[in-house]
């Protein structure tokens, strides 16, 4: 029985460790109110993050290498990738997982229903979730608000 109980001991930290998210940094405007909501969503899914002010948010997506056509209210940079706008973890948490050669993903404009954009009585919009780099971009998953179809 002891036995039991000292293997029990070995393999329970390991089952009861806390899953470890790499840190999400988000650079948004000041007066931007969802940016608030996104980040968030972002906590409540497990990831730590910090979250910069700045005045100049497009000369960052313009460094970083994100298309204008798929610009939003913020950029945020996640373990070598960047992810524009209200991407939802769920998608983040794939990317991370696969590790496509990319840039990163984009939710382009402000998709209703998206993470930071649940308005009350709205309902949530369907949009797609794109990856992109400096070629272009293609569809990486299809949401309807922060759940994937």
């Amino acid at each position: 029985m002891a036995a039991g109980i000292l293997s029990l001991l070995v393999v329970l930290p390991g089952h009861l460790r806390a899953e470890t998210l790499p840190l999400v940094t988000v650079t948004k405007d000041p007066g931007c109110g969802c940016c608030g909501g996104w980040i968030d969503h972002m906590r409540a899914a497990g990831f730590p993050v910090r979250a910069v002010n700045s005045d100049d948010v497009y000369s960052l997506k313009e460094r970083l290498g994100v298309p204008l056509d798929l610009a939003s209210c913020h950029t945020a940079e996640v373990d070598g990738y960047v992810i524009e706008g209200h991407v939802p973890a769920g998608a983040i948490r794939r990317l991370l997982a696969e590790r496509p050669t990319a840039i990163g993903l984009a939710a382009p404009g402000m998709p209703v229903g998206s993470p930071g954009m649940d308005l009350p009585g709205v309902e949530p919009e369907t949009y797609e979730v794109l990856l992109f780099d400096a070629s272009g971009y293609k569809t990486y998953s299809r949401f309807h608000g922060a759940e994937e179809i």
